[in-house]
């Protein structure tokens, strides 16, 4: 098959699934297209699919995911000690795992191509992954807590798993107890990582999007939170802080910049005797 043969195939299964068949109409466009199979994608509950939609759905994928370039750790310098800061889209990394800012009830973004983080990682990942994550969820019996982390397969993503946390909704002034959860979230993660003996986990701005965190408080949190994790955790994996907006990648830069000169000029001092 090829990838376009393979796209109208996909798109056909999930159409006929729902019954939609006769009422929508496949544009002739190869982006309208994509974007076709992306809303069915978003919309379809979790449940099985037959092995041959499988097999064709995760060619597809894993052929999209290649033309977008696959970026390895190697590939990104590093920001400090264990730290590395890269921006562009997460689902292209080949880390150990990757942080997906999930919603309470865990199960993926519902809502066709909406720009969320959790949109883009279940779209890219397949539909496999809303349905492990309904396996965790009816198993669990309640909302995910604010603060906690589970972690799942990756499928068809460059990374080997997702680790899913539930940020801080921010509604108003940030409070402390929105502080503390966020913080919660980065370092459960870490725990989680570290208990499975990941090497490596890219986070990205957890809360700051649908949540409403102010950017350059949550990354103040996110980079205390790693640093103090990994002072204390002789095998915590290494860190790549994940951005995608300008405005984000600079807070990282100049926070990162200055906790490393920081650092310096009291090694410095300590070295002279004054401190």
């Amino acid at each position: 098959m090829t990838q376009v043969e393979r796209l109208l195939f996909l798109i056909d299964y999930l159409l006929h699934e729902n019954n939609q068949a006769e009422t929508i109409h496949i544009p002739t466009k190869d982006i309208q297209r994509k974007r076709l199979l992306r809303s069915l994608m978003n919309i379809r509950p979790p449940k099985t699919v037959s092995r041959e939609f499988l097999e064709v759905q995760d060619a597809y994928l894993q052929e999209e995911c290649a033309k977008k370039g696959i970026i390895s750790l190697s590939d990104i310098s590093p920001a400090g000690p264990g730290i590395y800061l890269w921006q562009g889209d997460i689902t292209r990394l080949s880390v150990d795992a990757i942080v997906n800012a999930a919603n309470s009830a865990l199960l993926g973004c519902f809502h066709p191509c909406h720009g969320c983080i959790d949109n883009a990682i279940h779209s890219a990942s397949g539909v496999q992954l809303r349905l492990e994550c309904s396996h965790i969820m009816e198993k669990q019996k309640m909302e995910e807590p604010t603060g906690k982390a589970k972690i799942t397969n990756a499928y068809n993503l460059p990374c080997r798993y997702i680790l899913h946390t539930v940020g801080p909704i921010v509604n108003g002034a940030v409070t402390r107890q929105d502080q503390a959860l966020l913080s919660d979230c980065y370092r459960s993660c870490l725990e989680l990582a570290t208990a499975c003996q990941l090497k490596s986990i890219a986070f990205c701005c957890i809360s700051t999007g649908e949540f409403h965190f102010p950017n350059e408080t949550a990354a103040g949190i996110a980079i205390q939170t790693v640093q103090e994790y990994q002072k204390k955790q002789e095998n915590c994996p290494e860190v790549v802080f994940n951005v995608f907006k300008d405005n984000d990648y600079k807070i990282y830069k100049q926070l990162l910049e200055y906790d490393t000169d920081t650092a310096f000029h009291r090694g410095s001092a300590q070295k002279n005797g004054d401190g």
